[in-house]
């Protein structure tokens, strides 16, 4: 396959903008959408397809033939399980990192084989569990390597093992989602001192100890500084092997973090584009010797998911229009909180779901919550907004779904996936239902209303 031709920008992104369109006004005809569901997220299954495809294929074309790879999906991304069936059937596995994200891999009926547990805080249940199911599992640090080996030596087991190493190549513009800082919590940090001569010897110690792991981030973090953090850990595992005297450490497990574009429709940088990066500065980790694993989350589904909200009121402020709609901090927590580091694009269709003509006009896309900072938008160039429009917030396939925000006790939308029907519609399929006034009631305690005012009162009173 021509991978460069097959990912460069064009037709494709295109594509998904006409699917998404046609997605808007079908689930408005067909009451997805509207005065009694104003809020639904929506999932466009053949862009994640394709986003499978375009990830096995980019790596595909730089490993030497018959190089074991495993794609696992950062489950924390888009958490549901109706995803990760699907990017199973792709071809893709799990990167779990908590209890919850695990059992929602197996709920989606992914093979042990095909999952990695990473997490700075594992409890000794957790990897009990994992290493009994054959699970791979990347311990964090040496206490947490003391857990595993008391396993191994009462039990075994069947498990890849490795360690997490923090290169420490420095950060990206977000300084949150850099993990390969002087102080990232993540790893072993190879270059405080006596660091790497541990892992080294840890490594030399233990047989089964095969892997290594590391990830330099995700969002603001450019694709040089993430190769470097590659080359760093590839050199460590050229290292332990040469001292060794034989190839103990057989596979790099390289994370994921390839960043998206959230400021237009083009996709960039593209997988191709980071696999040939890594060839070029990495070359020895595709000549066959390792396998490799890959964690991507954001870059998988971003693009594939749209959050639409309908437009309630209209209203100006300072002179300034506002549109008040459904969608705010609830499911765009990050965008409303760091509109700078998390900016979202904003498509405005009228009241038939149809994309909305009109000269533009500098308004305030506003949430439902009550604070001010409720924005999803602010001085964004839109077509005049009135009440029963609707907006959509692109780019939310990944984390907008994941990070449901109860400000306001507001309910989790519902998520649809779609289909292009062939005819001009589009057919729809329950990904999560939404959230009603019972569910909330029930996750704050409404069956233990009396707990409080019934326990004994201090000093007898």
């Amino acid at each position: 396959m021509d991978t460069e031709r097959a990912e460069r920008p064009g037709s494709a992104d295109a594509g998904r903008a006409a699917r998404r369109d046609t997605a808007v006004r079908a689930a408005v005809a067909q009451g997805l959408l509207g005065p009694e569901a104003p809020l639904v997220g929506l999932l466009d299954v053949a862009g994640i397809r394709k986003s499978a495809a375009a990830l096995r294929a980019a790596f595909e074309a730089v490993v030497a033939p018959g190089t074991p790879v495993l794609h696992a999906f950062a489950v924390k991304a888009t958490p549901l399980v109706p995803v990760l069936r699907l990017l199973d059937e792709e071809g893709i596995g799990a990167e779990v990192a908590s209890p919850g994200e695990l059992a929602l891999a197996r709920a989606a009926g992914v093979p042990p084989a095909r999952i990695v547990l990473d997490s700075p805080a594992k409890t000794p249940a957790e990897l009990r569990e994992a290493l009994a199911l054959g699970i791979a599992v990347n311990a964090d640090n040496p206490q947490e390597l003391d857990r595993i080996d008391a396993v191994v030596r009462d039990t075994g087991t069947r498990s890849p093992v490795g360690i997490r190493v923090n290169p420490q190549v420095g950060g990206g513009s977000i300084d949150a989602l850099s993990t390969a800082t002087a102080t990232s919590k993540f790893g072993v940090a190879l270059r405080d001192e006596g660091a790497r001569e541990w892992v080294v010897r840890a490594c030399l110690d233990r047989p089964w100890l095969t892997r290594l792991h590391a990830h330099t981030g995700s969002q603001g973090i450019p694709l040089p500084l993430m190769a470097r953090g590659v080359a760093e850990t590839y050199a460590l595992a050229e290292e332990i092997n040469r001292r060794a005297g034989r190839r103990r450490i057989d596979t790099l497990d390289i994370g994921g973090g390839l960043p998206v574009n959230f400021a237009s429709e083009e996709t960039a940088p593209t997988y191709g584009e980071y696999a040939r990066l890594l060839r070029e500065t990495v070359p020895g980790l595709f000549d066959g010797r390792y396998g490799l694993v890959t964690e991507f989350g954001r870059s998988l589904l971003a693009r594939h998911g749209t959050v639409v909200a309908r437009v309630e009121y209209t209203k100006t402020a300072g002179g300034r229009p506002v549109a008040v709609t459904h969608a705010g901090v609830q499911v765009a927590t990050r965008t409303v909180y760091a509109p700078g580091a998390w900016p979202l694009r904003i498509a405005a269709y009228d009241g038939r779901g149809r994309p909305k003509p009109g000269p533009e006009v500098v308004q305030d896309i506003a949430g439902p919550a009550c604070f001010a900072g409720d924005l999803l938008a602010e001085g964004r160039a839109l077509p005049p907004l009135e009440p029963g429009d609707h907006v959509a917030a692109l780019d939310t396939g990944a984390y907008y779904f994941a990070q449901h925000y109860g400000y306001n006790s507001l309910a989790r939308p519902g998520i649809h996936g779609f289909t292009l029907d062939g005819a001009g519609g589009a057919s729809f399929a329950v990904v999560r239902e939404p959230q009603t006034l019972q569910d909330i009631v029930a996750e704050s305690g409404g069956a233990h209303a009396n707990a409080l005012t019934t326990l004994p009162a201090p000093d007898g009173r």
